[in-house]
Protein backbone atom coordinates (compact mmCIF):
# COMPACT_ATOMS: atom_id res chain seq x y z
CA UNK A 1 0.00 0.00 0.00
CA UNK A 2 1.12 3.56 -0.69
CA UNK A 3 1.31 6.33 1.88
CA UNK A 4 -1.87 7.75 0.30
CA UNK A 5 -3.66 4.51 1.22
CA UNK A 6 -2.11 4.26 4.67
CA UNK A 7 -3.16 7.76 5.65
CA UNK A 8 -6.51 8.90 4.30
CA UNK A 9 -7.83 12.44 3.97
CA UNK A 10 -11.53 13.24 3.70
CA UNK A 11 -13.42 16.54 3.59
CA UNK A 12 -16.65 16.53 5.56
CA UNK A 13 -18.14 20.01 5.24
CA UNK A 14 -15.78 22.26 7.15
CA UNK A 15 -14.05 19.31 8.85
CA UNK A 16 -10.84 17.71 7.56
CA UNK A 17 -10.83 14.06 8.67
CA UNK A 18 -7.46 12.33 8.57
CA UNK A 19 -7.28 8.58 9.22
CA UNK A 20 -4.21 6.47 9.90
CA UNK A 21 -4.99 3.28 8.02
CA UNK A 22 -2.65 0.45 9.07
CA UNK A 23 -4.87 -1.40 11.55
CA UNK A 24 -2.94 -4.66 11.02
CA UNK A 25 0.07 -2.88 12.61
CA UNK A 26 -1.90 -0.86 15.17
CA UNK A 27 -1.50 2.15 12.86
CA UNK A 28 2.24 2.49 13.45
CA UNK A 29 3.70 5.15 11.18
CA UNK A 30 6.61 5.39 8.76
CA UNK A 31 8.43 8.40 7.35
CA UNK A 32 6.42 8.29 4.09
CA UNK A 33 3.21 8.34 6.14
CA UNK A 34 4.44 11.28 8.23
CA UNK A 35 5.51 13.15 5.09
CA UNK A 36 2.07 12.60 3.60
CA UNK A 37 0.59 13.95 6.85
CA UNK A 38 2.80 17.02 6.41
CA UNK A 39 1.32 17.58 2.93
CA UNK A 40 -2.20 17.24 4.33
CA UNK A 41 -1.46 19.76 7.09
CA UNK A 42 -0.30 22.29 4.49
CA UNK A 43 -3.39 21.68 2.36
CA UNK A 44 -5.79 22.00 5.28
CA UNK A 45 -4.14 25.10 6.67
CA UNK A 46 -4.46 27.00 3.39
CA UNK A 47 -8.09 26.03 2.71
CA UNK A 48 -10.46 28.64 4.21
CA UNK A 49 -13.38 26.22 3.96
CA UNK A 50 -11.79 23.79 6.43
CA UNK A 51 -12.33 24.81 10.04
CA UNK A 52 -10.89 21.92 12.03
CA UNK A 53 -8.65 18.87 11.47
CA UNK A 54 -9.60 15.57 13.14
CA UNK A 55 -6.87 12.90 13.41
CA UNK A 56 -7.95 9.33 14.09
CA UNK A 57 -6.92 5.71 13.48
CA UNK A 58 -8.81 2.97 11.66
CA UNK A 59 -9.58 -0.31 13.37
CA UNK A 60 -10.03 0.92 16.93
CA UNK A 61 -6.45 2.07 17.54
CA UNK A 62 -5.07 5.59 17.26
CA UNK A 63 -1.35 4.94 16.70
CA UNK A 64 1.10 2.63 18.44
CA UNK A 65 4.22 4.54 17.36
CA UNK A 66 6.87 4.35 14.66
CA UNK A 67 7.15 1.12 12.69
CA UNK A 68 9.98 -0.71 14.47
CA UNK A 69 10.63 -2.93 11.44
CA UNK A 70 11.46 0.17 9.41
CA UNK A 71 13.36 1.73 12.30
CA UNK A 72 15.58 -1.35 12.71
CA UNK A 73 16.12 -1.85 8.98
CA UNK A 74 16.82 1.76 8.01
CA UNK A 75 17.94 3.73 11.05
CA UNK A 76 19.24 1.80 14.07
CA UNK A 77 23.05 1.77 13.91
CA UNK A 78 23.00 3.94 10.80
CA UNK A 79 24.54 7.36 10.17
CA UNK A 80 21.02 8.47 9.24
CA UNK A 81 19.63 7.54 12.67
CA UNK A 82 18.81 11.15 13.52
CA UNK A 83 16.88 11.63 10.28
CA UNK A 84 13.75 10.01 11.67
CA UNK A 85 13.80 12.24 14.76
CA UNK A 86 14.44 15.44 12.81
CA UNK A 87 11.73 14.70 10.25
CA UNK A 88 9.20 13.52 12.84
CA UNK A 89 9.80 16.54 15.06
CA UNK A 90 9.40 18.98 12.17
CA UNK A 91 6.13 17.39 11.08
CA UNK A 92 4.73 17.27 14.62
CA UNK A 93 5.72 20.90 15.10
CA UNK A 94 3.80 21.88 11.96
CA UNK A 95 0.78 19.98 13.29
CA UNK A 96 1.11 21.83 16.61
CA UNK A 97 1.67 25.23 14.97
CA UNK A 98 -0.95 25.09 12.22
CA UNK A 99 -3.52 27.89 12.37
CA UNK A 100 -6.40 25.43 11.98
CA UNK A 101 -7.30 23.75 15.29
CA UNK A 102 -6.74 19.99 15.50
CA UNK A 103 -8.46 17.25 17.50
CA UNK A 104 -6.98 13.80 18.21
CA UNK A 105 -9.55 11.04 18.70
CA UNK A 106 -8.03 8.35 20.90
CA UNK A 107 -8.91 4.67 20.92
CA UNK A 108 -6.81 1.60 21.66
CA UNK A 109 -3.08 2.24 21.83
CA UNK A 110 -1.74 5.82 21.85
CA UNK A 111 1.94 5.15 22.43
CA UNK A 112 5.42 6.38 21.45
CA UNK A 113 5.06 8.16 18.08
CA UNK A 114 1.28 8.02 18.45
CA UNK A 115 1.65 9.76 21.81
CA UNK A 116 3.77 12.43 20.06
CA UNK A 117 1.08 12.99 17.44
CA UNK A 118 -1.54 13.28 20.19
CA UNK A 119 0.37 15.93 22.18
CA UNK A 120 0.92 17.89 18.95
CA UNK A 121 -2.84 18.31 18.48
CA UNK A 122 -4.69 21.15 20.19
CA UNK A 123 -7.29 18.87 21.72
CA UNK A 124 -7.65 15.19 22.54
CA UNK A 125 -10.79 13.19 23.28
CA UNK A 126 -10.43 9.55 24.33
CA UNK A 127 -12.40 6.42 24.94
CA UNK A 128 -12.23 5.42 28.60
CA UNK A 129 -10.45 2.18 27.70
CA UNK A 130 -7.72 3.78 25.55
CA UNK A 131 -4.09 3.04 26.52
CA UNK A 132 -2.08 6.26 26.49
CA UNK A 133 1.61 6.75 27.28
CA UNK A 134 5.06 7.68 26.02
CA UNK A 135 6.31 4.07 26.19
CA UNK A 136 9.74 4.75 24.58
CA UNK A 137 11.69 3.86 27.71
CA UNK A 138 10.31 0.31 27.62
CA UNK A 139 12.37 -0.26 24.47
CA UNK A 140 15.38 1.81 25.60
CA UNK A 141 14.38 4.45 23.04
CA UNK A 142 13.94 8.22 23.30
CA UNK A 143 11.02 10.15 21.86
CA UNK A 144 12.31 12.81 19.49
CA UNK A 145 9.11 14.63 18.50
CA UNK A 146 7.96 16.60 21.49
CA UNK A 147 7.66 14.76 24.82
CA UNK A 148 10.41 16.59 26.71
CA UNK A 149 9.18 20.08 25.77
CA UNK A 150 5.42 19.65 25.30
CA UNK A 151 4.46 17.25 28.08
CA UNK A 152 5.99 19.25 31.00
CA UNK A 153 4.10 22.32 29.79
CA UNK A 154 0.88 20.30 29.88
CA UNK A 155 1.19 18.37 33.15
CA UNK A 156 4.29 19.63 35.03
CA UNK A 157 7.70 18.13 35.70
CA UNK A 158 6.77 15.50 38.32
CA UNK A 159 3.94 13.96 36.32
CA UNK A 160 6.09 14.05 33.17
CA UNK A 161 8.84 12.09 34.93
CA UNK A 162 6.29 9.63 36.27
CA UNK A 163 4.92 9.07 32.78
CA UNK A 164 8.18 8.97 30.83
CA UNK A 165 10.48 7.20 33.29
CA UNK A 166 8.05 4.39 34.08
CA UNK A 167 6.65 3.96 30.59
CA UNK A 168 3.23 3.48 32.19
CA UNK A 169 0.06 3.47 30.12
CA UNK A 170 -2.92 5.51 31.26
CA UNK A 171 -6.57 4.87 30.59
CA UNK A 172 -8.57 7.68 29.03
CA UNK A 173 -9.89 8.65 32.45
CA UNK A 174 -6.41 8.63 34.00
CA UNK A 175 -5.03 10.72 31.12
CA UNK A 176 -7.79 13.27 31.71
CA UNK A 177 -6.89 13.43 35.41
CA UNK A 178 -3.21 13.91 34.46
CA UNK A 179 -4.19 16.89 32.29
CA UNK A 180 -2.96 15.21 29.10
CA UNK A 181 -6.31 15.15 27.31
CA UNK A 182 -9.54 17.14 27.37
CA UNK A 183 -12.18 14.50 27.87
CA UNK A 184 -12.72 10.76 28.22
CA UNK A 185 -16.02 9.00 27.56
CA UNK A 186 -17.26 5.41 27.30
CA UNK A 187 -16.20 3.89 23.98
CA UNK A 188 -19.77 3.77 22.68
CA UNK A 189 -20.15 7.52 23.23
CA UNK A 190 -16.90 8.59 21.55
CA UNK A 191 -18.32 9.55 18.15
CA UNK A 192 -21.04 11.67 19.71
CA UNK A 193 -18.58 13.39 22.06
CA UNK A 194 -16.24 14.21 19.15
CA UNK A 195 -19.13 15.56 17.07
CA UNK A 196 -20.29 17.76 19.95
CA UNK A 197 -16.79 19.07 20.55
CA UNK A 198 -16.17 19.84 16.87
CA UNK A 199 -19.42 21.78 16.84
CA UNK A 200 -18.05 24.07 19.54
CA UNK A 201 -15.14 24.94 17.22
CA UNK A 202 -16.78 25.24 13.83
CA UNK A 203 -19.44 27.77 14.88
CA UNK A 204 -16.82 30.38 15.85
CA UNK A 205 -15.19 33.05 13.71
CA UNK A 206 -12.36 31.35 11.79
CA UNK A 207 -10.43 34.62 11.82
CA UNK A 208 -10.62 34.96 15.59
CA UNK A 209 -9.96 31.23 16.07
CA UNK A 210 -6.62 31.59 14.30
CA UNK A 211 -5.60 34.75 16.17
CA UNK A 212 -6.47 33.25 19.56
CA UNK A 213 -4.80 29.90 18.86
CA UNK A 214 -1.61 31.59 17.63
CA UNK A 215 -1.28 33.76 20.73
CA UNK A 216 -2.00 30.86 23.13
CA UNK A 217 0.57 28.67 21.34
CA UNK A 218 3.25 31.33 21.92
CA UNK A 219 2.21 32.14 25.49
CA UNK A 220 4.71 29.80 27.17
CA UNK A 221 7.67 30.90 25.07
CA UNK A 222 7.90 34.61 25.94
CA UNK A 223 8.10 36.92 28.94
CA UNK A 224 5.02 38.69 30.31
CA UNK A 225 5.81 42.09 28.78
CA UNK A 226 6.29 40.59 25.30
CA UNK A 227 3.03 38.74 25.70
CA UNK A 228 1.25 41.95 26.69
CA UNK A 229 2.46 43.58 23.46
CA UNK A 230 1.33 40.54 21.46
CA UNK A 231 -2.04 40.63 23.20
CA UNK A 232 -2.50 44.33 22.46
CA UNK A 233 -1.62 43.79 18.80
CA UNK A 234 -4.10 40.91 18.63
CA UNK A 235 -6.84 43.14 20.07
CA UNK A 236 -6.06 45.86 17.52
CA UNK A 237 -6.12 43.44 14.60
CA UNK A 238 -9.31 41.84 15.87
CA UNK A 239 -11.21 45.09 16.32
CA UNK A 240 -10.46 45.97 12.70
CA UNK A 241 -11.80 42.66 11.39
CA UNK A 242 -15.09 42.04 9.59
CA UNK A 243 -15.91 39.14 11.91
CA UNK A 244 -15.61 41.31 15.05
CA UNK A 245 -18.02 43.86 13.59
CA UNK A 246 -20.37 41.05 12.59
CA UNK A 247 -20.18 39.47 16.06
CA UNK A 248 -21.19 42.73 17.76
CA UNK A 249 -23.91 43.46 15.20
CA UNK A 250 -25.36 39.96 15.54
CA UNK A 251 -25.48 40.29 19.33
CA UNK A 252 -27.21 43.67 19.20
CA UNK A 253 -29.64 42.45 16.52
CA UNK A 254 -30.33 39.21 18.44
CA UNK A 255 -29.39 36.89 15.54
CA UNK A 256 -26.76 34.29 14.73
CA UNK A 257 -23.53 35.74 13.24
CA UNK A 258 -22.48 35.03 9.67
CA UNK A 259 -18.71 34.67 9.67
CA UNK A 260 -16.57 35.45 6.64
CA UNK A 261 -13.16 34.70 8.16
CA UNK A 262 -11.92 38.26 7.54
Amino acid sequence: MSAEDEIQFERDGGVARVWLNRPWKRNCVTLPILRRLDEIIAEVDTDPELRVLVLRGRGGTFCSGFDLDELQADYVGSSTAMDVAVASAAICDRLYSMATPSVAVLEGYVTAGGFELMISCDFAIAADDARIGDFHIRRALFGGAGPIYRVPRMIGIRKTKELMLTGKLLSGREATAFGLINESVPAGELDEAVSDFIGQLTDKSPFQMRITKMTIDRSLDADIHSLMVMEHLAVGVTLNSHDAAEGVDAFLEKREPKWTGR
